[in-house]
């Protein structure tokens, strides 16, 4: 995809994944404006060449694109709404846009993109990721992505730095139903590689050769490339973490419960996943998964 450089992007939230995004536009000539919480976050991307602000509505001020990275809807409402927030930014510019990129659930996505409209008059772009920030810092993200035509299009002056493939996918919250179906099929994904490499280990089978081994059959997939390697050697580096995946396989039950869909497989990852925060693993990478094999032990 051919990058713009030199846009004026805003990036609220500075986490694991809002981090990533911001180093990436930094890297590709935008001039990037950060806001989070936590100072220690925001001192480190500043240190980068981000500017900082000092709350979402400043940082919104100084950009025309507003990047939304966070862990729920009801964070990303304080964000938007709460004292200080981006609708409360000076001077209000409508044609400023909403790129929202975290995990929620399509119902409360459109809620706050009528509310952002009606407010501001901005347009909101449901932005979801995959590909974690591993792919955000080369810019090969995979988007799906929700909102009128002309907002989809809009945004691609800045997806364009972070995406290898971004996909309108309908109007608001389009994108973030098309990240549950992402989401199901990563979470049975990680447990299917999860019982590949224990299995392969009992065995008495090398694991970390197993993506090697198996690539260009069927079994070759992203997720076995990049956490069977990761797996077999316990290494558990943050890339995601597991209480994010637990929230988004909930999403993706109350949309089946309100539909009357049976998923069974969709319930089990769940219940594992929950197992998993009842243990205490909740803030550990999805790697972690290999501890339902020692008894949810920490080494």
């Amino acid at each position: 995809m051919s990058a713009q450089p030199g846009q004026r992007v805003a990036v609220i939230g500075v986490g694991i994944m809002g981090s990533a995004i911001a180093y990436r536009l930094l890297e590709c000539g935008h001039a990037v404006c950060v806001f989070d919480p936590d100072a220690a976050r925001v001192a480190t991307m500043e240190q980068l060449g981000a500017q900082a602000a000092s709350s979402a509505a400043t940082a919104a001020a100084a950009s025309d694109f507003v990047i939304t990275s966070l862990n729920s809807a009801a964070v990303l409402e304080r964000a938007l709404f709460g004292e200080a927030g981006v609708a409360a930014a000076v001077p209000a510019d409508s044609r400023r846009l909403l790129i929202d990129m975290s995990s929620i659930d399509p119902v409360s996505t459109r809620r706050l993109a009528q509310s952002l409209r009606e407010r501001t008059g901005m347009g909101f772009v449901d932005a979801p990721l995959s590909g974690g920030a591993p792919k955000a810092l080369v810019g090969q993200l995979t988007v799906m992505a929700g909102g009128s035509e002309d907002d989809v299009a809009r945004a691609h002056a800045v997806m364009d730095s972070l995406c290898a493939n971004y996909t309108r996918m309908g109007e608001s919250g389009a994108g973030q139903t098309t990240k549950l179906v992402n989401q199901l099929l990563c979470a049975i994904g990680f447990q299917a590689v999860a019982e590949a490499v224990r299995l392969a280990e009992a065995g008495g089978v090398d694991a970390s050769k197993l993506h090697t081994a198996l690539a260009g059959g069927r079994a070759d997939s992203n997720i076995l490339r990049e956490f069977g390697p990761k797996m077999a050697a316990r290494d558990f580096t943050p890339t995601g973490r597991i209480d994010n995946m637990l929230k988004d396989l909930e999403a993706v039950q109350a949309f089946a419960q309100g539909e009357r869909l049976p998923l069974p497989l969709a319930g089990a990852v769940s219940e594992l996943h929950r197992a998993f925060v009842a243990a205490g693993l909740g803030a550990e990478d999805t790697a972690a998964m290999m501890r339902q094999f020692n008894g949810y032990a920490r080494d």
